[in-house]
């Protein structure tokens, strides 16, 4: 209906409330029918979306759908459940007030998916962080854990929920999901010891079997076939087409890793326990006593359960009974032991399906730090729930979820008629009295004290004597005889009798008659549990199972609740919660029961429309006005329609559209203006207006058209204009370049500049070797010498931050080398060229007795007399430098005595030490010869801090003797390194050549 919409989103009408014809069901139903033809699967009523299960796989789900509808005011684009879940998400974040989703429809209609859906929209368009997106990973993955072990195949659905479930999802004042929280309703737990033909247990049963591995399957002493389990056999269904068990256990081993959780093992054993449980049977003595015939399968109860068999075999077949404050053990039959071996599969799963719950709140938490600011929380609740239930045989669960059902609608007539009063109200329009069925005399029915039915179920369960499910109806029909949503056989006319049992009561639902079976009633209402059976489980040594069976329970004489009261109870509480939020509502709808897509059952659409009370609630939408709209949306779309509105108007809101609607000669029964809102009345009256407008559309689009291209001719003149003046401006400065700064060439030398820049930035040197760098235009010579100065120490500063300790000391050396060395000695080079190491000697080689030797290496002396070569090592610590023969100290030279080193110039290792020789005592310079003659004149220079006494000669080196005489050591260079005696007493040198290449 909205502009955005294509003609494919127009079938139908999107809004049930522009039906013409809205109190006909056949209008709504085949409304609904072709938009399910076309895939159009969602329809509004008003604010609440109605959607129908397509079975099958649609492309409206990616994330630019969501895009698509994140932001955008409701009814602007087609009906989603993206725009519900957006809708409500805003109006948290604007009213500050907490929402609530409320989804509800029979089993099949695609309820979890829906709210899957809706979880995954704010998991994917919330701020988020990684703490968040972690908690919407967990929010997500808390879905097929929870189906798992509360879902099961019915004949109506093959993975229907067989709990109810409200989730709150809190957000923080960003909007960003920052916790969660579960609350689940009555699991169906009969279904663990019992299913229909056709129907399976829960789906956790079968995962186990067909995708745990071999060895986790010998562990818990279970075989691959569901046939072999008592439990597993009752429905006559072990496997399913539709889904694989195989996958779906590896997403749920996978979901609970997710979720944080880390007691697998404990968890398993509690279901093969079941199972076990299951298969445990029972033979009968002469004597009517009852005893165990699988001893096997009470072995594995006790291991898998963490309990002493021998008294897990006692509690099943006796109980205890105290009598005057005497304890007394009982034998049970053999119906009572059944019952009680069931009662305890039934407490088991069920206590622990409350648990896995409590886990996952626990992963889900919210915590401490985020309740720290001013604002607080936010919360959107998701209730997923059961919607009425009519079976062939409906029993004491179909019972409680019709109630639940009751309650809702209740809740939901209430709520609507609150809302459109309140907006009535709040616009200043006289609010019209509307006429609804008020479902309040069925909940009072059910839930009123000491009459209402669940009061009598549980008055006769605690009632002393012989009580059985007939005694109870009996009891209804003394009690609730002639109310006129009550009947049974006995109280029905003669046509009802033909079609009733004599074991049925029917209630008069607000949305039909449903008949149900008293058969277990009682049983399925007392839901207890041995004393002595409570006693064995809570000595068990699972976590889990200890958690569950709670010590207290034995010790409390008091008796506990009874299941529907419980449940009432739980109920009450969910009412509260939903009162204190602000309610959004998604009504699910099952086209067919083949789960075929493409296929619409109208009969069973048509029951489903009425067990969702959508008919009453388009009544109490249409009670006043079909549509409405603010102001200013009505104003933008139908403004064409109005020479005074079109192409804007300036006035007031209001003023604007009472003049359009005046134009359009709209009627003042039709219409009524409120504070910020146009209200109409017929659907007739806003479709005329719509046609109105698609015949304008062509003006306008003529109109739009001619301003569209005057306006692209205008945009090119300007364009031209811009461009021939830029070309002028740079010619004319192109001329004046070389001029100072003036306004004739300022633009060309500031785009000099600037494309100068531009390509410094894109080829800066990337290392402080590249010595390359773009030629400045001339007036920028200075600041690029300055650039390029201030860059290179930039490279330079990081490129120092990034070398290592190891290799920052090698730089110093080779730097103190290069400063002493390059371009004076040959062997500089090839000497640089080497790591310069901290040590020539092995450890082992050092002498002991310089225990603080920094450096050493091997050398060779020349005696100052004959110059004869003696071998030794040169010790270099933080003070001195040692001249070591094997174990001998030979000579110490201290740093503060050294004169000076003197070496030459060519490719040789001689070098000489030169000490004090005042006093005739000394003996002398050394006279040393060292293959690494560079590192280690540079390590002694530095040490010492003698760099500037380094002295480097081309030719000969003087050297004092002892007893002031002096020594010439003569440097050539021959083919090969030579050490002799040469002419007039000199040391002769020869020093090979070093190839340049």
């Amino acid at each position: 209906m909205e502009s955005s919409l294509t003609a494919r989103d127009r079938v139908g009408v999107q809004d049930f409330v522009l039906l013409e014809n809205y109190n006909s069901e056949a209008a709504f139903i085949e409304n609904l029918r072709r938009r399910f033809g076309e895939n159009l699967i969602y329809t509004y009523i008003g604010s609440v979306l109605v959607s129908v299960n397509p079975y099958k796989e649609l492309e409206i789900y990616s994330k630019q759908q969501m895009e698509r509808y994140r932001g955008v005011s409701f009814y602007e684009i087609s009906p989603h459940i993206y725009a519900v879940s957006d809708n409500t998400y805003r109006a948290m974040r604007t009213e500050r007030k907490d929402q609530c989703i409320l989804i509800s429809g029979e089993s099949g209609a695609g309820k979890t998916e829906a709210s899957k859906k809706i979880l995954l929209y704010y998991a994917v368009t919330c701020p988020t962080n990684d703490h968040m997106a972690t908690l919407g990973d967990r929010l997500l993955q808390s879905n097929p854990v929870l189906e798992a072990f509360g879902n099961a195949k019915t004949l109506r659905n093959d993975n229907s929920s067989r709990f109810g479930k409200y989730m709150d999802v809190q957000f923080d004042f960003r909007g960003a999901p920052v916790g969660g929280h579960i609350l689940n309703y009555l699991l169906e737990k009969s279904r663990v010891v019992h299913q229909n033909h056709g129907e399976r247990n829960f789906h956790i049963f079968y995962q186990l079997l067909d995708g745990g591995d071999n060895d986790l399957l010998t562990t818990l002493d279970l075989e691959r076939k569901p046939q072999n389990y008592h439990y597993l056999v009752k429905g006559n269904c072990p496997r399913l087409s539709s889904v694989s068990d195989k996958n779906n256990w590896k997403v749920v081993m996978k979901a609970l890793s997710v979720i944080g959780f880390t007691e697998e093992e404990k968890l398993l054993n509690i279901i093969a326990s079941v199972l076990h449980l299951g298969n445990t049977q029972f033979g009968e003595g002469e004597e009517g006593e009852t005893y165990i015939t699988t001893e096997t399968q009470i072995t594995n109860l006790a291991k898998l359960l963490g309990v002493d068999g021998a008294a897990l075999g006692e509690a099943l077949t006796h109980k205890k009974l105290t009598a005057k404050g005497e304890e007394m053990i009982s034998p049970l039959d053999f119906e009572q032991a059944v019952s009680a071996r069931d009662a305890l599969a039934k407490a088991v799963y069920g206590r622990t399906f409350t648990w896995l719950v409590e886990k996952i709140n626990q992963s889900l938490a919210l915590k401490p730090l985020m309740l720290i600011h001013p604002l607080g929380c936010s919360v959107i609740g998701l209730l997923d729930i059961y919607g009425f239930e009519v079976l062939q045989h409906n029993s004491f669960e179909q019972f409680c979820i019709n109630y639940c059902n009751e309650k809702l609608q209740q809740l939901f007539i209430e709520l609507t008629l609150r809302s459109e009063q309140e907006e009535y109200e709040t616009e200043g329009i006289a609010w019209e009295t509307v006429q609804y069925f008020d479902n309040k005399i069925i909940c009072d029915l059910i839930e009123e004290k000491h009459k209402g039915i669940i009061s009598i179920l549980d008055e006769e369960c605690l009632r002393p004597g012989e009580t059985c499910d007939v005694s109870f109806l009996e009891k209804l029909e003394d009690t609730l005889g002639g109310h006129p949503h009550f009947v049974t056989h006995k109280l029905a006319n003669g046509k009802t009798r033909r079609v009733m049992s004599r074991e049925e009561f029917r209630l008069l639902h607000y949305a039909g008659e449903v008949n149900y079976n008293i058969n277990g009633f009682l049983d399925k209402n007392n839901d207890l549990l041995n004393r002595n059976l409570k006693e064995v489980m809570c000595q068990s040594d699972n976590q889990i199972l200890s958690h569950c069976f709670r010590r207290e329970e034995v010790i409390d004489q008091k008796r506990p609740e009874m299941a529907a009261t419980q449940f009432k109870n739980s109920l009450t509480k969910l009412m509260e919660i939903l009162m204190s939020k602000e309610p959004s509502y998604v009504r699910c709808i099952k086209p067919n029961d083949a789960k075929q897509p493409g296929r619409f059952d109208e009969v069973l659409v048509r029951h489903q429309v009425k067990y969702l009370g959508l008919m009453e609630n388009l009544r109490v939408r249409r009670a006043g006005f079909a549509y409405r709209r603010r102001f200013e949306a009505f104003l933008q779309r139908y403004k064409p329609l109005c020479p005074e509105t079109w192409p804007n108007w300036h006035g007031r809101l209001a003023d604007g559209v009472s003049a359009l609607v005046n134009h359009l000669g709209y009627k003042a029964e039709e219409y009524k203006l409120g504070r910020s809102k146009i209200f109409i009345r017929f659907p007739k009256t806003l479709f005329t207006t719509e046609d109105a407008l698609e015949a304008k559309k062509p003006d306008i689009v003529i109109v739009i058209q001619s301003g569209w291209r005057g306006m692209k001719a205008r945009r090119r003149a300007k364009t031209r204009r811009q461009a021939a003046e830029l070309i002028r401006r740079f010619i004319k400065g192109f001329i004046y370049r070389h001029e100072e700064y003036c306004p004739e060439n300022e633009y060309f030398l500031d785009h000099v500049r600037y494309s100068f820049l531009k390509n410094l930035r894109k080829n800066l040197p990337k290392s402080v070797l590249d010595k390359n760098w773009p030629t400045p235009p001339p007036s920028l010579i200075e600041a690029s010498e300055h650039l390029r100065r201030v860059h290179m120490r930039n490279m330079v500063m990081k490129y120092c931050r990034r070398v290592q300790p190891e290799w920052k000391k090698q730089m110093m050396q080779k730097v103190v080398a290069s400063e002493i060395f390059k371009d004076q000695k040959d062997s500089y080079p090839q000497g640089v060229g080497r790591l310069f190491l901290d040590s020539r000697l092995e450890r082992e080689q050092i002498n002991l007795k310089v225990i603080q030797t920094l450096y050493g290496v091997s050398v060779v002396k020349h005696d100052r007399r004959g110059f004869k070569p003696r071998s030794r090592q040169l010790l270099l610590t933080n003070t001195f430098a040692v001249l070591v023969d094997r174990t001998k100290l030979k000579q110490r030279i201290d740093y503060t005595a050294l004169r000076g080193i003197s070496v030459s110039s060519l490719s040789d290792g001689m070098f000489v030490l030169h000490l004090p020789n005042e006093d005739n005592k000394q003996k002398g310079d050394l006279v040393l010869h060292c293959n690494h003659v560079i590192e280690l004149v540079t390590k002694l220079a530095m040490m010492a801090s003698k760099v500037n006494y380094v002295n480097i000669s081309p030719g000969s080196i003087r050297f004092a003797m002892a007893r002031g005489k002096e020594g010439i050591i003569d440097f050539v260079r021959g083919s090969e390194l030579k050490v002799t005696k040469g002419k007039r007493g000199h040391l002769l040198v020869t020093a090979p050549r070093i190839n340049s290449t």
